[in-house]
């Protein structure tokens, strides 16, 4: 046997086995220090975490900072340029309608554009000029007839007083006579019947001229009245006829023509319009919502071909369209040269301007749940909190309250949060 090669004999130990616990020891150590580290330093964002309804990425969220600050309202849109005053004619009468100009033509004030021949409307103001006359005619005659009576009933009248003037004599003589003897008391009783007679026909002619002359005034007074009525009315007929000639409004151009020369239309037809290019307005469709915000007389802004002018509210219709109001701005200034019908506009409208206001950035939370509540984050989460909001523009919301500065708002993204009240913003 080869000696030189000895066993592992020698090298070989017994070991004590240690217990489990005993080996695991370093690494329990370990771990509790390292728990106590996190509580120590983490303990209120772990309880936070622990007490959150869910988690969302901070990735899919925008958060704005409430602060104070300018809070602009307004509105802006696309307008076109119109007419100020853009009048559309119509046909004052039935009949045939010759024009006398053509689209784009320009035109005058009183210029006249067409006529309208009708002739029931002309022969209508012949008759009626015609009962003109014939009332004129009997005015005239009631008149003389008035003359008449009245001077009939001033003679009887004065004959009635002559009577009564005769009888009263005639009693003055029998009552001389009776005294001296020579007539009867009969003579002088008779005489007084007769003076009573005289004044009762005096007073009865008398009544009777007032009667009957206040009674010729009347029918005189109607007879006139009838010439005023039927002179009115012919002067309405005039006033028609002459409309029959088609005149401008104002001072432009043709604008379009509605029917062709010479042909037949009805009353209240459309002939043609009328553009006033001295005066030009923008319109623009405004939502329902601002619409209501709206009024004459408000500051605006067009925008256009590279300049800015001021402008200002002229109207607001108050018709509502496809859920859209039209409304009118007027230039400010001086018009601008150079802008043509129809041309498209940049416009906007300041509703409202504060210097110091209680705001954060507008967002999607505006709209969801009515803007009643808001997410604000704090220390890592965001909580659901009732929020009122105010006046809202473009780009910023008023916060009446429920918020306060340095406030750090979830703007976008809330619907993550599925209505939840904590949420977790993770990193």
């Amino acid at each position: 046997m080869n000696t030189r090669f000895r066993d592992t004999s020698e090298q070989d130990r017994p070991l004590t086995r240690q217990p489990l616990l005993a080996r695991r020891w370093p690494l329990l150590a370990g771990g509790a220090v390292v728990i106590a580290v996190v509580v120590l330093l983490g303990g209120g964002r772990l309880r936070q975490a622990l007490s959150a309804d869910s988690a969302v990425s901070a990735a899919r969220l925008t958060i704005a900072t409430v602060e104070v600050g300018p809070l602009t309202r307004d509105v802006a849109g696309e307008g076109r340029v119109v007419a100020a005053q853009s009048p559309t004619l119509f046909a004052p009468g039935a009949g045939t309608a010759t024009l006398t100009v053509q689209a784009g033509d320009p035109v005058k004030r009183g210029q006249v554009l067409a006529r309208v021949d009708s002739p029931e409307l002309t022969n209508r103001l012949a008759q009626e000029r015609s009962n003109v006359d014939a009332l004129r005619a009997d005015l005239a005659r009631a008149e003389v007839e008035a003359r008449q009576q009245t001077a009939a009933l001033q003679s009887a009248y004065e004959n009635a007083r002559i009577d009564q003037q005769t009888a009263a004599n005639d009693l003055a003589r029998q009552t001389q006579a009776f005294e001296a003897g020579a007539t009867a008391r009969m003579q002088v009783e008779r005489a007084q019947d007769a003076l009573a007679k005289a004044r009762l026909a005096l007073e009865q002619a008398r009544d009777l001229r007032g009667l009957k002359t206040d009674s010729l005034k009347l029918d005189v007074k109607a007879k006139e009245s009838a010439l005023a009525r039927q002179q009115l009315l012919v002067a309405d007929l005039e006033r028609q006829v002459t409309e029959l000639q088609v005149r401008s409004p104002v001072d432009g151009q043709v604008g379009q023509l509605f029917i062709a020369d010479r042909t037949n239309v009805a009353r209240d037809a459309r002939l043609l319009s009328v553009i006033d290019l001295s005066a030009l307005e923008v319109q623009m469709q405004v939502a329902e919502s601002f619409a209501r915000e709206l009024q004459p007389g408000m500051p605006g802004e067009i925008t256009g071909n590279g300049q800015r002018w001021a402008g200002q509210v002229s109207s607001v219709s108050p018709e509502v369209v496809n859920g859209e109001v039209a409304a009118r701005l007027r230039f400010a200034g001086t018009q601008p040269e150079q802008l043509r019908q129809n041309q498209r506009l940049s416009v906007r409208v300041l509703l409202d301007k504060r210097d110091k206001v209680l705001g954060v950035a507008r967002g999607s939370f505006v709209d969801e749940g009515g803007g009643s509540f808001a997410y604000v984050v704090r220390g890592g989460v965001a909580e659901k909190v009732a929020v009122k909001l105010g006046a809202r523009s473009l780009e910023r919301v008023e916060v009446i309250s429920g918020l306060v500065v340095g406030d750090r708002v979830v703007i976008s993204g809330a619907d993550n949060f599925k209505g939840a009240e904590r949420v977790l913003i993770a990193d």
